[in-house]
């Protein structure tokens, strides 16, 4: 973890950059971590598995808003991150993370919050801090993480792999992220905070994915339609899905039909998308009740038509609904 520039905290070394590391960081940190007082950590990959590793970042006014509690960011980094592990079939176990805090940030209150949010679902999900960086920028709020996980070697389950008349699956409910923002942004009606809450804080499907039960699979976080259509481009199949199938929130459904087009593509839900064989269907309910975990069955995968892969959303009237994005996309 590097020094930052003076400017950054202003006080005795002891309340500086490494103070902050070794009061807040340091007792979340893994015995492989060292404490976080040496320049790298130590990591023994668990007899007979694979690591799986993911990275996102999250930057103040991009992925949330400025303002936004700092325990929840903690959480939001944790979870997105988490959300990947769980699209690979993969069980959680470290994680490094970089934290970039404008200039004249107060640290203290901030990483006290910070880090209890972090607390809370290393306790939840089982994880912990291996190590990272802190420092300060000149602009916007930029937080990084990498996530490790385990898997059996050779069981992690990829976008490739699902088949012409496999069945599409999703977990939860699509669209509350993409209305939260819009009720925190817009004043979108969320008389409960529901929506706002599926924003800030999603939940990562972790132990659902099985490769004895999910050809393929992706985590939803740019969109149901753009994330599914990475499944069909890896597969080389197009996608059909019955809008009147997806599932809803009751909070969501105070603004449907006007809405809809938004929840397919909105984006933040960070729910899962499956390539799931008939035969599979009902072992995969089995296991997902066993979790808790909502699923639903939105469409079927299909032979290729055209020349590129394709995802198709059929109208309740039969017709073909049109789009004109299918996702967030940052370039």
């Amino acid at each position: 973890m590097t020094a930052p520039p003076p400017s950054f905290y202003g006080s005795p070394p002891d309340n500086g950059e490494f103070g902050m590391i070794a009061r807040y960081l340091a007792p979340l940190a893994a015995a492989g971590g060292l404490n976080l007082t040496d320049d790298a950590a130590l990591l023994q990959p668990p007899p007979g598995l694979s690591l799986v590793l993911a990275a996102d970042a999250m930057v103040e006014g991009v992925h949330y808003l400025p303002g936004t509690d700092p325990d929840l960011l903690a959480r939001k980094l944790l979870r997105v991150n988490l959300s990947d592990l769980a699209a690979m079939g993969a069980a959680p176990l470290h994680y490094l993370m970089t934290l970039a805090l404008p200039r004249g940030t107060d640290p203290a209150p901030w990483f006290t919050a910070f880090t209890a949010g972090l607390a809370e679902d290393q306790g939840i999900f089982g994880i912990t801090l291996l190590g990272g960086d802190t420092t300060s920028i000149k602009g916007p709020a930029c937080l990084s993480l990498t996530v490790i996980g385990t898997v059996e070697p050779g069981k992690a389950v990829r976008r490739q792999g699902a088949c012409p008349d496999d069945e599409i699956w999703v977990t939860g409910t699509i669209g509350d992220g993409a209305l939260g923002l819009l009720a925190l942004t817009e004043g979108l009606a969320d008389p409960d905070d529901f929506l706002a809450g599926r924003y800030h804080l999603p939940s990562p499907r972790l132990g659902l994915i099985d490769q004895s039960l999910v050809q393929a699979a992706a985590d939803i976080s740019d969109g149901l339609l753009q994330d599914l259509g990475h499944l069909c481009t890896a597969s080389g199949l197009d996608a059909l899905i019955e809008a009147d199938t997806v599932p809803l929130s009751d909070a969501a459904r105070r603004h449907m039909p006007e809405y809809l087009p938004l929840c397919l593509s909105g984006g933040d839900d960070y729910e899962l998308v499956m390539a799931v064989s008939p035969s599979c269907t009902v072992p995969l309910r089995q296991r997902a009740d066993s979790l808790g975990i909502p699923v639903q069955r939105i469409g079927q995968f299909h032979a290729r038509s055209g020349q590129k892969p394709g995802v198709h959303v059929l109208a309740s009237d039969g017709s073909i609904m049109p789009f004109e994005r299918k996702g967030w996309q940052h370039f």
